[in-house]
């Protein structure tokens, strides 16, 4: 694997911190603050987060491929991490990553976009780090990095279809994003995502999460003193 080998330059926090990127807790944890910022745009990663869910645990069983620790020895490759055998095609990180990215993307004005090119080199580089931990092959990532940009374009389509009064923070749907970051603290405080690596910033996810919290629920009483 000579792209498993040429990554070893790197050391394995960055590429464990990228991998984070391509999880869905993680993702969602840094795009939260959009709830406040951006919600049309994170309702657009949201709905392509969940459209690459779908497509992740459809592709994956059914052509059952197998990981680099499925067909190489041990110590042949870098690898950071739990062995994982199976279920190699499509990439699910570099799925998630890119259909976040295009989401945001394809969500924004056409004016603003040439300032967002630089999500899909992230993405890229989330695609990158699956390989530099011995998770992946490259067909694995470029198959993820495909199909992740079709649900990134359908997330971008189907968060047209909410209406600007319906985004507002004190509205059901920002509301029901808001239980998720709960959710999300949650699952982020008693799960190691992908790698222990990653639990620092796993903790600074939940302190990003928390503070946008209280801030929504500021935006809840306008009227406050």
């Amino acid at each position: 694997m000579p792209i498993n080998n040429f990554t070893q330059a790197v050391p394995d926090a960055i590429w464990a911190f990228l991998t984070y990127l391509g999880n869905g807790w993680g993702v969602f944890a840094i795009a939260f603050p959009l709830l406040l910022l951006a919600p049309r745009l994170l309702t657009a990663g949201i709905f392509a987060g969940a459209i690459s869910a779908i497509a992740s645990s459809v592709l994956k069983p059914f052509f059952d491929l197998p990981r680099p620790a499925g067909v190489l020895s041990e110590g042949s490759f870098h690898r950071v991490g739990e062995l994982l055998l199976s279920n190699a095609f499509p990439s699910g990180h570099t799925l998630t990553a890119f259909a976040i990215a295009g989401a945001l993307y394809f969500a924004s004005a056409k004016s603003k976009r040439d300032l967002l090119l630089w999500l899909f080199i992230l993405a890229s580089l989330v695609g990158i780090s699956r390989i530099a931990i011995g998770a992946h092959w490259l067909t694995d990532v470029l198959a993820g990095a495909g199909v992740g940009l079709w649900c990134g374009m359908l997330g971008a389509k189907l968060s047209q279809f909410v209406q600007d009064d319906r985004l507002l923070p004190n509205t059901i749907w920002p509301r029901i994003i808001a239980i998720g970051g709960v959710v999300t603290i949650y699952a982020l405080l008693t799960q190691t995502m992908d790698l222990e690596l990653n639990q620092p910033i796993q903790y600074a996810s939940v302190a990003l999460i928390a503070v946008t919290l209280v801030l929504f629920i500021k935006a809840q009483m306008p009227n406050a003193s």
